[in-house]
């Protein structure tokens, strides 16, 4: 999702947490947000959702809930995201991998991380890594996956380093 011209960059301190909750607030049990990434401006997330209609309200919501939550902390009014969002659906091991690698790496590519765990992402609880990551203190704002692909099936293709290039999703 693709923030407008004019805001204030979305990693900023509060904005970047105000945003955060409101992605933790949005799955359901039809719509489940797995990672995020907020950049500068714009954000990366791997959603699971039981069919198309899931996906669809589910992402409606998650794009309100951030919008408001943005507006009300900037304390103005009008629209947050340029356009709707991209959506891609992963089907391999492989395209599961390279999206969990992109989101969770995707500082590294906007030049915010050099190395480690981004903390404006969901890296911090994602058990996927080759290193050990320290997680914080506190709830998970994403929720575990329930589909074998996004959970079990793209290990297959080993773990995710630090050191990774990223690569679009298959």
């Amino acid at each position: 999702m693709r923030a407008r011209a004019g805001l204030p960059p979305l990693r900023e301190g509060v904005l970047a947490e105000v945003a955060r909750r409101a992605i933790a607030a949005a799955s359901r049990e039809a719509f489940r947000v797995l990672h995020f990434s907020i950049q500068s401006n714009h954000m990366h997330f791997i959603i699971e959702a039981h069919d198309k209609e899931a996906l669809s309200r589910g992402m409606q919501g998650l794009n309100i809930r951030v919008a408001r939550a943005i507006n009300g902390m900037l304390r103005v009014r009008g629209r947050v995201w340029r356009e709707r969002y991209h959506g891609r659906e992963l089907r391999t091991p492989r395209s599961v991998r390279n999206a969990l690698v992109y989101v969770l790496m995707n500082a590294k590519k906007h030049g915010h991380l050099r190395t480690g765990v981004d903390a404006l992402s969901s890296a911090a609880w994602f058990d996927g890594f080759a290193e050990r990551v320290t997680r914080p203190e506190g709830d998970s704002p994403v929720r575990a996956p329930r589909t074998w692909l996004a959970g079990v099936g793209w290990r297959r293709r080993g773990l995710i380093r630090f050191d990774e290039r990223l690569r679009a999703p298959d």
